[in-house]
């Protein structure tokens, strides 16, 4: 009975482990933070930026796209969540 309780407080913790450093909300969240300050320097560029851009307000787009990214990325976490198969021990 005290193997079996171990057991699965043991999966418990590894899936809580598996489910905290996911590569998914690593990188979902990096390019969420990045996407929204690259947005809000596209938002407030220059005109002499927007120029030098070829009239292109390149932070925004590439801000907005990064965001779009790392919300892909949180919501494939969502979606799919992470499940820890428990070991057979031989």
């Amino acid at each position: 009975m005290s193997d079996e309780i171990n057991g699965q407080e043991d999966l418990k913790k590894a899936s809580a482990a598996a489910k905290l450093f996911d590569v998914r909300r690593v990188i979902g969240g990096l390019f969420v933070v990045y996407g929204v300050i690259v947005t809000l320097i596209g938002v407030f560029d220059s005109p002499a930026e927007v120029d030098k851009a070829s009239g292109v307000r390149i932070n925004l787009w590439m801000g907005l796209g990064m965001l779009a990214l790392g919300l892909l990325f949180l919501a494939w976490l969502w979606w799919r969540p992470v499940k820890v198969v428990p070991s057979e021990d031989v």
